[in-house]
């Protein structure tokens, strides 16, 4: 799953597409790189992110799921979102599936919508939001924790039912450093969720902190922690470096073939 990201504060590439030629251009580069889905989002979550109206998120990403679906009509595009409506307009326009990071959280409507929809829907687990989730990183047992949040999301949203769902642990999101590493060492017990697992933490601080350098510099260690993730059970990386994270997926392949 390649990022795209259409907003002026994201952490790594925040303001790098923001005009129709670089969104295309990286677009064609991603699928050409073997890009599965392209993730579009158009409201930043990094810790501490402005707000951004629901209004504004409509206004910048339904023209550019338009115009990417325009000039790549086969592109699955997944849509980066928490909202209702948002998501509603972009399946309208021709999107295929959600990637929400609250799962249904902080839009009571979200699981509805998703129900009434019949698409693929990506749950990730965050407290809070991105204002105010890394002032909520206290568990009694972080991956006890995290799996059954998973299962009552799980089961609401199957009550209604939306049959395909895809567990993202969150990475980053209402987590230390230190438990970002707990969860990766761990990885395999989500297997019991009997669901695809994604995994961000493409060029995370997770990364560059421990290391002391940068987003920029951040790409051989995330293709590090990726192949951890891999051998852990992930089915979806969710990258900046699409290139290198396909290089990661046919090695760790190829060794599970030899196995």
């Amino acid at each position: 799953m390649g990022i795209l990201n259409i907003t002026p504060d994201s952490f790594y590439d925040g303001g790098k597409y923001n005009d129709e030629k670089e969104i295309l251009k990286q677009v064609d580069r991603m699928l050409n790189e073997g890009a599965t889905f392209i993730d579009v989002g158009a409201y930043s979550s990094r810790p501490g992110a402005d707000f951004v109206s629901e209004a504004d998120e409509l206004k910048r990403i339904v023209p550019i799921v338009t115009l990417i679906l325009k000039h790549f009509p086969e592109t699955l595009l997944s849509i980066d979102t928490f909202r209702s409506e948002v998501a509603k307009q972009c399946m309208d326009a021709g999107a295929a599936l959600i990637n929400d990071i609250s799962a249904g959280k902080l839009d009571d409507h979200m699981l509805q919508t998703i129900a009434d929809l019949q698409v693929p829907y990506i749950m990730m687990h965050m407290r809070g939001n991105p204002q105010t989730m890394q002032q909520q990183t206290d568990y009694n047992d972080l991956v006890k924790d995290l799996l059954f949040y998973f299962s009552e999301r799980l089961a609401a949203a199957k009550s209604l039912g939306i049959i395909d769902m895809i567990v993202d642990p969150g990475f980053g999101f209402s987590k230390t450093l230190e438990q970002n590493y707990e969860l990766l060492n761990k990885l395999e017990l989500f297997d019991m969720l009997d669901k695809p697992v994604l995994v961000g933490i493409s060029r995370k601080s997770m990364i560059y902190k421990l290391l002391d350098t940068k987003p920029g510099n951040a790409l051989n260690a995330t293709t590090v922690l990726n192949t951890v993730a891999l051998q852990k059970g992930a089915s979806i990386l969710r990258v900046h470096d699409v290139k290198e994270a396909v290089e990661c997926i046919k090695l760790v392949q190829k060794l599970e073939v030899r196995s």
